[in-house]
């Protein structure tokens, strides 16, 4: 497949980028700053700013899929409307997971030990998700990671789940980079989860 990768020179962006390519996907891996994204075959770096949608819709027509990697500064309309105006079909988000729930209609955001300085970020998140959840002409996908997504090594292994938070028999919800990227690209090969939000973690 041809995809076009927004945000590729960060810490998900480059992981999601790597595995696509590893799996022989043409990426096209968009930053503002290209120069940081790491050489590999099947990898197109190009400069781009994901909050001009003009600009961002003149980049990325022919792809089969957009995957953004980008913080929510970026508001959901913004992305669409280049994806709309390039006529691409699918846009998988990398999520948070503020908005997973914990126990029943009691979201991790809502738990006493969240951090208090993560929520201005974390409502960025859900109110991503909201709006994308209005959508009915573009296929996404929200993937939310575990609660704890962190650089470490590539095991090839990880539980899927959808609206709930996934954690292991410890009660930790935990995945590296790496394996958030597998999950994210199996996603794109085999689609599981359209116009619907999912999570895996160890």
């Amino acid at each position: 497949m041809k995809i076009a990768v927004l945000g590729a020179s960060g810490r998900a962006g480059s992981e999601i980028t790597k595995e696509a390519a590893a799996r022989g996907h043409e990426v096209l891996a968009i930053a503002r700053n290209p120069e940081k994204i790491a050489a590999a075959p099947g990898v197109t770096a190009q400069a781009g700013d994901a909050s001009d949608p003009a600009a961002l819709g003149a980049l990325i027509p022919g792809s089969d899929a957009v995957i953004s990697a980008l913080h929510f500064d970026v508001p959901a309309e913004t992305l669409l409307s280049a994806i709309r105006k390039a006529g691409v079909p699918r846009l998988l988000v990398t999520g948070g997971a503020a908005s997973l729930e914990v126990a029943p209609g009691k979201r991790l955001i809502d738990s006493p030990d969240f951090p208090e300085e993560w929520k201005p970020f974390a409502m960025g998140g859900i109110t991503f998700l909201n709006a994308l959840k209005q959508v009915d002409d573009v296929d996404w996908t929200f993937f939310s990671p575990a609660a704890l997504i962190f650089e470490g090594p590539r095991t090839g292994t990880y539980r899927s789940g959808t609206d709930q938070l996934v954690t292991d028999d410890a009660g930790e919800s935990r995945i590296s980079f790496a394996d958030y990227a597998i999950a994210m690209i199996d996603e794109l090969e085999t689609p599981k989860h359209s116009r619907a939000r999912f999570t895996a973690a160890y």
